[in-house]
Formats: C-alpha cells, sequence, structure tokens
C-alpha cells in the first residue's frame, strides 16, 4: 500500500520546525492525505545526507508513495544537492509535494516528465558552473605567479616508512620484492614494488651518482 511521508527539518529555530508541521498538515487537511510518517529533525543542512536521512528516504520510498516537503531548501544546502534528490524521488516514481513553490509531482504526468528533464538540465549546468568557477579560481592564482599543486620532489608518506631500513637492507642484499613484503607482512608486493622504486632505488642511485 502506497505510504506518505513528511519531511520536516530545520536548523536550530523550533518556531521553523513548528511552522513547517502546521504548513504541511494544513495542506494534507486541505487536500485529504493521510501522512503515515512525519519525520522531523533539527539538524543543519551541512550534515551529510545519510546524517539528514535523505538516504533512508530514497530508500524507504517506493514507486506510488508521496513525499511533503514544505519547500525545497529543506532537502539541499546547494542547488546541486536538491536537484540530485528531487531527481533520483522523479526517476524512483515517487510522488513530490513541495507546498512553499506549490508543487505536486506525479511520475504519470507531462508536468513532471518536462521537469525530470529541467532538473536534470540544472544538474549539468551546476557542475559545469562549477567546474568553470575551479578553473578560473586556478587561472587567476597562475597568473598571479602563484605555484599550484605540491613542490617538485615532495615526498608522500608511506605505510613503508616505518620498515624502510629494512626493506633497504632486504633490498641491498638481494630479496624480492615479493619475498621481502611476505617477510615483512605486508599483503600488497605491487605497493611495495612502488615504493622500492621510488624511495629505495633512487636513494641508491643518487649516492652513486
Amino acid at each position: 500500500m502506497a505510504k506518505v511521508i513528511a519531511y520536516i527539518r530545520t536548523s536550530t529555530d523550533k518556531q521553523d520546525m513548528l511552522n513547517q508541521r502546521h504548513e504541511v498538515l494544513k495542506y494534507a487537511n486541505e487536500h485529504k492525505i493521510f501522512v503515515n510518517e512525519m519525520i522531523e529533525l533539527e539538524m543543519s543542512s551541512r550534515k551529510t545526507t545519510k546524517e539528514r536521512l535523505i538516504d533512508y528516504l530514497l530508500d524507504i520510498l517506493k514507486e506510488g508513495d508521496t513525499l511533503i516537503i514544505s519547500e525545497l531548501s529543506r532537502i539541499g544546502r546547494s542547488t546541486g544537492c536538491v536537484i540530485t534528490t528531487v531527481n533520483k524521488l522523479l526517476e524512483n516514481k515517487v510522488r513530490l509535494i513541495i507546498i512553499k513553490q506549490q508543487m505536486n509531482f506525479t511520475a504519470q504526468d507531462f508536468q513532471t516528465k518536462v521537469m525530470i528533464t529541467l532538473f536534470a538540465l540544472f544538474g549539468e549546468l551546476e557542475r559545469d558552473l562549477i567546474s568553470q568557477r575551479t578553473k578560473d579560481a586556478l587561472a587567476a592564482k597562475r597568473a598571479q605567479g602563484i605555484i599550484l599543486g605540491k613542490p617538485k620532489g615532495t615526498i608522500q608518506p608511506s605505510i613503508f616508512d616505518k620498515d624502510i631500513e629494512k626493506i633497504r637492507e632486504l633490498h641491498n642484499i638481494g630479496l624480492s620484492v615479493r619475498k621481502i613484503a611476505k617477510y615483512l607482512g605486508y599483503k600488497s608486493s605491487m605497493s611495495l614494488n612502488y615504493f622500492v622504486n621510488k624511495r629505495i632505488k633512487n636513494v641508491t642511485q643518487t649516492v652513486q651518482s
């Protein structure tokens, strides 16, 4: 049997929580909708979708179910987040009612199909804009003479650092990387091989030259 879930989220304002609850109940009463479950959260939008129970909603809401929210901003902290969530709901054929924006989407109607397309386009536009802003910011830094990325020659920390002397000693006596990995209890000889080539062989070649 199809179910109706109302989702209410506010950061810290308890009055806002009451207002959202009132809006949802008023809408449900006027449209003769029975709300099976009301999820209420006092939580910042900066929290993850799992913490804000968005992942939970997407998991339990099935085809034919209904989600009621007071406004779009309740389900995301950015345009991209909102679009992603709305797209998933509509793709799963969940009816979505947004009271403030006066939107009522059902999977069967033409308006919803148009909105799915628009939301997908908006999502793509959002990603493109973020990408372009990032490129512009990097270009501006380069124009200012700021060197981007890690300095040349930077050595990244490695799980093998603690055994570097043992690895060097075993390597110098001719033991294969596979045997060194087994001897020291490492599962991946491929990672160790990369470490040896970068941190052991290079150092040895530099000293010899």
